[in-house]
């Protein structure tokens, strides 16, 4: 019997490309933006609520083959999805930039999640990197909203393969990986900024969700009283399927005031400077390793302040290291000036801003701890 050849994408390393989503949303000013699981459920619309329990992260074994692929799944709305699949495993957990990835759309018919639209990143003999198009459809059973049993598999219009025993040996399951720094508690001498709805007068005017004790963006501090340092924060991006790009949970973390670390929900995207973990312009991320929205992510900082002559005259950049969600995506990156937007780097030690961008993008666990 033949088993699934579903993805066909483990194995082969190659160099990473850029990633234009196959479905085009637009970004809509006035999307809704949902803050919590709870406000998904109490939406009368209930394909609200069934699109968000699909969309998510999935792990996949094909029968017979050792290798587990990873899957995300980007809801758009309306039973829209996009969908990236990884060899190796998901990003952070197993597949690495660089390594072979496929792309495609679905729409749910029914209690079927059908994929079509299948490209493939693949290198000829010169190197270049190519997308090869394919036919091929893939029809998935949903059950209980997040568990994917590959029914049919159709290329150039025929069945290559039909699971009609209803077995489940190529499940796609749906995973809730968790940061390995989540809920880090503050270390000895450090300062704890926020945490479970309680704020320190460093923070100004800050606006607590009381509901879930957390810290709305926009928010600013005091300016610290020294550096280097390391600051610890946990944030959570809101659902917003009928925006896309910048329209879709935007906030973002100025380090000093002047460094803005992007805080975006970029899950399923690229992964480039504008997008979550980049540095606008300036540094994209290792890797994109933003997890689904209304799923608790961290970022873990260390920053070294750039060097300055008596004069003002810069002599030497700020050094920047970013973990998100444990993993390392900017190592002693080196901004060559301020982000747009906030304030100039300065020899004189400045503060922390959280941007609003007009999303409700929320904070938790907020913490700084001085090097000596």
């Amino acid at each position: 019997m033949r088993r699934f050849v579903l993805f066909g994408i483990a194995g082969v390393v190659l160099p990473v490309m850029f990633f234009v989503a196959v479905i085009n949303v637009a970004n809509i000013a006035n999307a809704v933006e949902y803050t919590s699981a709870e406000s998904i459920a109490a939406d009368k619309n209930k394909e609200i609520a069934r699109d968000f329990k699909i969309q998510g992260e999935y792990k996949f074994k094909e029968k017979n083959n050792k290798e587990i692929s990873g899957i995300n799944i980007v809801a758009h709305g309306k039973g829209k999805f996009s969908i990236v699949a990884f060899g190796k495993g998901l990003p952070g957990d197993g597949w690495e930039s660089g390594s072979r990835r496929a792309f495609a759309n679905a729409v749910i018919n029914g209690e079927t999640l059908v994929m079509k639209n299948f490209e493939y990143e693949n290198k000829d003999n010169n190197g270049k990197i190519t997308r090869d198009k394919t036919d091929r459809i893939i029809h998935c059973k949903i059950e209980d909203g997040e568990i994917l049993i590959p029914q049919k598999v159709e290329k150039n219009g025929k069945s290559i393969r039909e699971n009609n025993n209803n077995n489940n040996e190529d499940t796609m399951t749906k995973v809730y990986r968790k940061s390995t720094t989540l809920g880090l508690k503050v270390p000895d001498g450090g300062i704890q900024l926020f945490l479970d709805g309680k704020s320190s007068d460093i923070l100004l005017n800050p606006k607590v969700n009381e509901s879930a004790k957390t810290l709305w963006s926009e928010v600013s501090t005091k300016p610290f009283e020294r550096r280097p340092y390391t600051l610890h924060l946990e944030f959570l991006t809101s659902y917003m399927p009928d925006a896309s790009g910048q329209g879709r949970s935007n906030s973002g973390v100025y380090i000093d005031e002047s460094y803005e670390c992007q805080i975006l929900d970029s899950f399923g995207l690229e992964g480039l400077n504008n997008e979550c973990g980049g540095f606008y312009q300036q540094a994209a991320p290792k890797l994109n390793m933003c997890y689904p929205p209304l799923q608790w992510q961290t970022y873990d900082i260390d920053f070294v302040p750039a060097k300055f002559e008596n004069d003002g005259k810069k002599i030497a950049n700020a050094k920047i290291t970013v973990k998100h969600n444990g993993v390392l995506i900017h190592e002693n990156f080196e901004p060559k000036h301020e982000t747009p937007g906030r304030k100039k780097e300065s020899p004189e030690p400045k503060g922390l801003y959280l941007q609003g961008h007009g999303n409700k993008v929320q904070f938790n666990n907020i913490w700084i701890k001085y090097k000596d």
